[in-house]
């Protein structure tokens, strides 16, 4: 696993750009930590906790994608892949992730805090 650091946010390489299906999400495991990646039509990657905002909580990954919009599997709501927003009438929040491609290679951002609890190399 690549680590770079760059001002406040390390980036781990988590695979190429060929690994990410356009409207597919795809799961990347940090340790405990599950990330959902999806690449939209346009060739946009997002990354978001692969975890819905529901009470009841259910795995983003499987969602199907939609402009730039994932549906929960499980649920049906409609989540902002930019902002993990959830949109009217249901409520709720998904924790995002920065992304970066150099090359080829598809990094993760991750604040050094949330790489440190991961147990993570900086």
């Amino acid at each position: 696993m690549t680590t770079q650091v760059n001002k406040d946010l390390t980036y781990i390489k988590i695979g190429t750009l060929e690994d990410f299906r356009e409207r597919m999400g795809r799961v990347i495991r940090l340790n405990q930590k599950e990330i959902a990646v999806f690449r939209t039509t346009d060739g946009t990657l997002y990354a978001l906790d692969n975890r819905s905002p529901h009470r009841r909580g259910g795995p983003l990954a499987e969602g199907m994608v939609s402009g730039h919009f994932v549906l929960d599997p499980l649920y049906d709501w409609k989540i902002a892949l930019d902002t993990g927003q959830v949109q009217a009438p249901d409520s709720g929040l998904v924790q995002t992730y920065p992304l970066q491609v150099e090359g080829t290679d598809v990094q993760l951002g991750l604040t050094l805090e949330q790489a440190g609890q991961l147990g993570l190399e900086r």
